[in-house]
C-alpha cells in the first residue's frame, strides 16, 4: 500500500517536472497569488496621495484658495409700490393705502476688460508640492446709462444717491492690498458686506461705498478702473458679466490648464516652458444671461472660465500609473522564466518564481519611498537598479551558465524603461503602449515556435 502511495506521488512529481501543462498552470496560480500583494501596493500609494491631498490643502488654505471674480456690479435700488385694502368699521368704509417697498437691480457692465499678470511658483511641505501663485488683476470697462422701463421701473423711483458697486469672490482671505473703484473721476473703497439678495453660495461680497450721482449720468456711459491683488492656489476664473468681455492672462507656469465654459484664442496663445499667454473673449450671444437683474444676483458660476495651475503628474501618479502595470511586469518575467525553463530543460522550483515575484513587487514599494525624497526619474532608476540587479543575480544561481540570466536582465531593463517611457506620455501613451506589446507578442511566439505543445 505504501509503494503504491509513494509511486502516485513520484508520477505526480515527476508530471509536475515535465508537464509543460503543469508549469503552465503552477506559473498562472503564482501570478494570481501575486496580484494580492500588488493590491496593497496600489492601496499604499492611494493612502500617500491622500495624504498629499490634505497637506496641499493646508498649504493652500494658509496660502490663498482658488481664486473666482464675478464682478463689478452696479447695484441700484429702486422703489416698487403695492396697495393694500382695509375695511374700517366705524365708517363703514374700505381705506386704500399705498406701501413703498426697496428693492435692488443689478446692472452687469457694457464691456468689461480684464488683465491678469500671474506670478507662480511652487510650496513645499516635506514630501508635498503645491502650485501656488500671486496674481494681479486688473478691470477696466463702462457702465451704459440705465433704463429699466422694459421691466416696469420708471427713471423717478431710481434711488441714484444709493448706488453701489458690488465684487464677488472666492478669495476674500487671499487680497493683498485694499480695493479701490475708479468711476469716471471720482475713486470710491470697499469694504467686505453680507448680501442676503446673492444666489452665488461660498462667494463673499465687497461692496462700494455710496456712488456719486454725477458719476452715473443718464446721457453717458460711466468708465471704471479696479486693481485687486490676490495670493491664491489651484486656479483663477472670472465670469463673463460684459455684453463684451475680453481677458488677457500671462504667467510663468509651463504647465496650464485652460478650463471653463469659454477655451482662450488658438491665434495668440502662447505655451512654453517659460509660461504661457492667453487671451479670451466673450460676447453676449455665446451666454445665455442678460445685462440687467431684480431683486437677486444670479448664480453664474457655470458659466466661468480660466485657468488651473496644476502640477501635471506628481509622483504618486506616476507611481500609480507604473503600479497598472505590475501584472504585465510579473507576467511577462514569468513568461520568460518559463520558455527558458521550456527550452533549456532546466528545471525551476515554485518558490524560486515565487522569489522572483516577490522581487518584482518590492520595486513599487522601494519607487514609492524613495520617490517621496527625490524626483521621480532617480526613484525610478534606484528601484529598477536594484531588482533587476537582484533578480540577475538570483537567477545566475538557478539557470547556472551566464548567457540567461543576461538575458534576464537585458529584459527586465527593456520592460522598465518601456514601462517609464508610457507613463511619461499622455496623448501617445495608448500608442506607444499597443505597439510595444505588439512587438513583445511577436517576439514570444517567434521563440516558442519550436516547443513542442503536444508533450505534456
Amino acid at each position: 500500500m505504501e509503494n503504491t502511495n509513494t509511486s502516485s506521488q513520484n508520477k505526480f512529481g515527476n508530471w509536475l517536472k515535465t508537464s509543460i501543462t503543469a508549469r503552465m498552470l503552477m506559473v498562472g496560480f503564482l501570478v494570481i497569488i501575486l496580484l494580492i500583494p500588488l493590491a496593497f501596493i496600489n492601496n499604499l500609494i492611494n493612502e500617500r496621495a491622500l495624504r498629499q491631498n490634505h497637506v496641499i490643502n493646508e498649504i493652500n488654505e494658509k496660502w490663498g484658495n482658488h481664486v473666482l471674480v464675478y464682478g463689478p456690479i452696479l447695484k441700484i435700488p429702486y422703489k416698487s409700490y403695492s396697495e393694500t385694502t382695509t375695511y374700517v368699521e366705524k365708517t363703514k368704509s374700505y381705506l386704500k393705502e399705498t406701501q413703498t417697498h426697496i428693492n435692488y437691480a443689478y446692472i452687469f457692465p457694457e464691456t468689461l476688460n480684464s488683465t491678469v499678470k500671474v506670478n507662480s511658483k511652487s510650496l513645499n511641505r516635506g514630501n508635498f508640492e503645491s502650485a501656488v501663485f500671486t496674481t494681479n488683476m486688473h478691470f477696466s470697462g463702462d457702465y451704459i446709462p440705465t433704463d429699466l422701463s422694459l421691466k416696469g421701473i420708471k427713471q423717478e423711483d431710481l434711488i441714484w444717491e444709493k448706488a453701489t458697486v458690488i465684487i464677488q469672490t472666492s478669495n476674500l482671505k487671499g487680497i493683498k492690498s485694499e480695493m479701490l473703484l475708479k468711476l469716471n473721476n471720482n475713486t470710491y473703497a470697499f469694504q467686505t458686506n453680507f448680501n442676503e439678495d446673492s444666489n452665488t453660495e461660498q462667494l463673499n461680497t465687497l461692496e462700494s461705498d455710496f456712488i456719486k450721482v454725477d458719476d452715473l449720468s443718464k446721457q453717458d456711459n460711466a468708465s471704471f478702473n479696479i486693481e485687486m491683488n490676490f495670493n491664491g492656489s489651484k486656479q483663477i476664473e472670472i465670469i463673463p458679466i460684459g455684453k463684451t468681455t475680453t481677458m488677457s492672462m500671462t504667467s510663468n507656469w509651463a504647465d496650464p490648464s485652460f478650463m471653463g465654459n469659454y477655451l482662450p484664442n488658438d491665434e495668440t496663445k502662447k505655451i512654453s516652458k517659460a509660461g504661457f499667454k492667453a487671451d479670451w473673449k466673450v460676447l453676449h450671444i455665446n451666454r445665455a444671461f442678460s445685462q440687467q437683474h431684480l431683486n437677486k444676483i444670479p448664480n453664474l458660476k457655470e458659466f466661468a472660465f480660466g485657468t488651473k495651475f496644476m502640477v501635471m503628474v506628481d509622483e504618486y501618479q506616476k507611481s500609480e500609473r507604473s503600479a497598472k502595470y505590475g501584472f504585465l511586469v510579473i507576467g511577462l518575467t514569468f513568461l520568460i522564466f518559463f520558455l527558458i525553463q521550456t527550452l533549456s530543460k532546466i528545471n525551476i522550483h515554485p518558490f524560486q518564481y515565487l522569489m522572483i515575484g516577490l522581487a518584482l513587487i518590492m520595486f513599487y514599494t522601494l519607487l514609492v519611498s524613495i520617490s517621496e525624497h527625490s524626483n521621480f526619474l532617480k526613484a525610478y532608476l534606484i528601484a529598477g537598479t536594484s531588482v533587476i540587479v537582484l533578480i540577475t543575480l538570483y537567477s545566475k544561481s538557478i539557470l547556472t551558465t551566464f548567457k540567461f540570466p543576461l538575458f534576464i536582465g537585458l529584459s527586465l531593463t527593456a520592460l522598465y524603461t518601456f514601462i517609464y517611457v508610457i507613463i511619461q506620455l499622455e496623448n501617445y501613451a495608448l500608442l506607444v503602449g499597443s505597439i510595444g506589446l505588439f512587438i513583445i507578442l511577436s517576439a514570444v511566439m517567434y521563440v516558442s515556435r519550436k516547443i513542442d505543445w503536444n508533450n505534456g
